[in-house]
């Protein structure tokens, strides 16, 4: 079940971004077209999934045998489209296209979601921790450079006019830093919360499983 599992989840993630180029010759030349829309049900493809196949084939001047192919899909589809792989679709991040038979897509629609809710938190959460991290090491550049402009400033070498222009810069730097120190701030706080929300939405769906 758990092997299932996972290669419900990996094919999932694969619906939106596949080539057009589904066979290659020869498995245009062999195929089962059974298997291949079996395949495709299990991965949650639409139906016009077959018409890609078609482009791929025709080439080499092979047509999918569309019942055999539908058959296959529809079994696919019985599998992929249960409530507890409709939660890791949408946990995972993937995009559901709408594949599944009325007397199934309710109940798979409303586990999707679920996840997809998941995912949501989860991914404010881990962009906050990349902004806090680039925020951090624009600060850590910017103290840098305050340090350089800050030694020009008092530099009895320096020009007047170079004295002037560093401390310019300094100021500058001073209020970026400033701002960018709020920002912090502010996100910490954010993503405090964001975290206590994504922890109780778990131990929501968790218990609700």
């Amino acid at each position: 079940m758990r092997r299932i599992a996972t290669t419900f989840a990996l094919l999932a993630a694969l619906v939106s971004g596949c080539s057009t180029n589904t066979l290659s010759k020869d498995e245009c030349l062999t195929v089962d077209w059974r298997t291949v829309g079996y395949e495709d049900g299990v991965a949650g493809y639409n139906g016009d999934r077959i018409g890609q196949h078609r482009k791929a084939c025709a080439e080499y001047g092979v047509t999918p045998d569309f019942e055999a192919y539908q058959a296959g899909r529809a079994e696919g589809l019985r599998e992929y489209c249960q409530p507890q792989n409709g939660f890791r679709v949408g946990a995972s991040g993937a995009t559901y296209v709408g594949a599944c038979p009325a007397d199934l897509a309710p109940p798979f629609a409303v586990a999707y979601e679920s996840g997809r809710e998941l995912y949501v938190r989860q991914h404010r959460v881990n962009n906050a921790n990349s902004q806090l991290a680039a925020k951090r090491r624009d600060i850590e550049r910017i103290e840098h450079r305050m340090t350089s402009t800050g030694f020009a400033v008092i530099d009895p070498q320096a020009s007047p006019e170079q004295r002037a222009q560093a401390l310019l810069e300094t100021t500058q730097l001073a209020e970026r830093h400033g701002r960018l120190a709020s920002e912090i701030e502010q996100l910490e706080k954010d993503k405090l919360r964001w975290e206590r929300e994504l922890d109780e939405y778990r131990n929501e769906v968790a218990y609700a499983r």
